[in-house]
């Protein structure tokens, strides 16, 4: 049985952007032009990456009991987030989010390596992240539109990205039910499946949202009703 206020999500959109894995694969995006050889692979890739991947998500809303200049306090666990008090303000409640894409893409990546098919292990490899980069951003977005209109919702941060330390994830995994979606923490704090992303937003009548992005900038909602800014450059559908 799951917690209270545990939801699972299944079925979920991948909108994965060809710029995002190219990137993956060191092309830098305006400079570098890949050849037919390379949109080639992608496209083999992509078609193989999308029978393979199993999109789900595993989200929790949960009240702030304290926030304090460099910690928050959440159903008993202490976060220790350099400077999120001053980033997100006043925040009364966080989002705990897992998002994975199975394991059967890292299985296939294994195989084409060990038949020392290379490129096309490298390019599958690549999908793999920028499919799971595009299911966190969706389920960031998702969890902006739960947080509207009573609750400013900021941007979404990870343990190991930034200031905070990678160790709290075990602390986000206990404010979440990873097993739901089959997501594992070994004891250097690295998940399995490997493409998956953990995350947290905050939410509250006076968060700080924008402090170095407009979220609404990149949303993919494309008929919010509570948009602050126009959409600059959506994720690719």
């Amino acid at each position: 049985m799951l917690p209270a206020g545990v939801q699972v999500l299944s079925s979920l959109p991948l909108a994965i952007d060809p710029d995002e894995v190219l990137r993956f694969q060191g092309y830098k995006r305006g400079r570098d032009v890949p050849g037919a050889d390379v949109r080639a692979l992608f496209d083999a890739a992509l078609a193989e990456g999308r029978r393979l991947m199993v999109p789900r998500a595993v989200i929790r809303w949960a009240p702030v009991a304290r926030v304090e200049a460099d910690a928050l306090e959440v159903d008993g666990q202490r976060l220790n987030i350099p400077r999120i008090g001053g980033l997100w303000g006043d925040v009364e409640h966080v989002a705990v989010a897992l998002c994975t894409i199975g394991e059967a893409l890292e299985r296939r990546v294994a195989e084409l390596w060990d038949a020392r098919e290379l490129p096309l292990a490298s390019m599958l490899d690549s999908v793999g992240s920028g499919a799971v980069e595009s299911l966190a951003e969706y389920v960031n977005d998702l969890l902006c539109q739960q947080g509207l209109p009573a609750l400013r919702v900021t941007n979404r941060i990870s343990p190991g990205y930034g200031d905070w330390d990678v160790v709290d994830q075990r602390r986000l995994f206990r404010l979440c039910a990873a097993d739901a979606v089959g997501v594992r923490l070994n004891e250097a704090c690295v998940m399995t499946p490997g493409k998956s992303i953990s995350l947290m937003v905050g939410a509250g009548g006076e968060a700080r949202v924008d402090h170095y992005f407009s979220q609404c900038a990149r949303c993919w909602m494309r008929d919010c009703a509570y948009r602050r800014v126009p959409l600059v450059r959506p994720v690719h559908r």
